[in-house]
């Protein structure tokens, strides 16, 4: 589980039969599209659009003013973990107007992860209610955005997280540190499995 995600852009192996949903969600301008572009060993598919002035009377823009593009669709990025199983990741938008796409992006999920701006943290709450209410598990991950850094505990407690529930602090710009995120939700998902037949434990590779 420590060994470092390649840097080669690589296709995918013709032995590669297994592949595990992952999504990333949260709110408006919280690094979905930078964590997935970070991590994944293929260049990702973005749907990104410039943001226009009138675009600026349905999303709020007031804390992310150097926002210029957003996304409209879905990322996806691709992650090998070994020889035949590969990781799928998915960046759900985060503006309200597009939350009705998330359901659908829900389907099939292994497990999620949900990014947090701790400046904005009253946007992360449709994402964590959406997966509860999917059983989805998740982890919670804080993007660094400078400034002061918040306690674990406040955190949780301001999102009222069940205390299963893993919270990491991110960098999402950072490859090692979105892998650790990554690395957290697989553990999480083992943990949450361990009654039963588990399968042998996978690096990134």
């Amino acid at each position: 589980m420590d060994s470092a995600i390649s840097d080669a852009r690589t296709p995918l192996g013709a032995s590669a039969d297994n592949g595990l949903k992952i999504v990333v969600v949260g709110g408006f301008g919280v690094g979905k599209t930078t964590m997935v572009r970070s991590v994944s060993e293929i260049r990702p598919l973005n749907t990104e659009e410039t943001m226009t002035q009138a675009g600026e009377t349905v999303d709020d823009t007031s804390e992310v003013r150097g926002k210029t593009a957003t996304t409209v669709a879905f990322d996806f990025g691709r992650i090998s973990l070994d020889a035949r199983n590969v990781l799928y990741l998915f960046g759900a938008p985060g503006q309200e107007r597009f939350w009705f796409l998330w359901d659908r992006l829900f389907s099939g999920t292994l497990g999620a992860v949900v990014l947090v701006d701790t400046r904005r943290i009253d946007d992360s709450w449709y994402a964590i209610d959406r997966l509860e209410h999917h059983g989805t598990p998740f982890v919670v991950a804080c993007n660094d955005f400078g400034g002061a850094r918040h306690s674990p505990e406040s955190v949780r407690e301001a999102l009222d997280l069940d205390p299963e529930v893993p919270l990491v602090f991110c960098d999402a710009r950072s490859r090692e540190s979105s892998k650790q995120v990554l690395i957290a939700l697989v553990e999480h998902l083992r943990t949450r499995i361990a009654g039963h037949a588990a399968p042998p434990r996978q690096e990134f590779v």
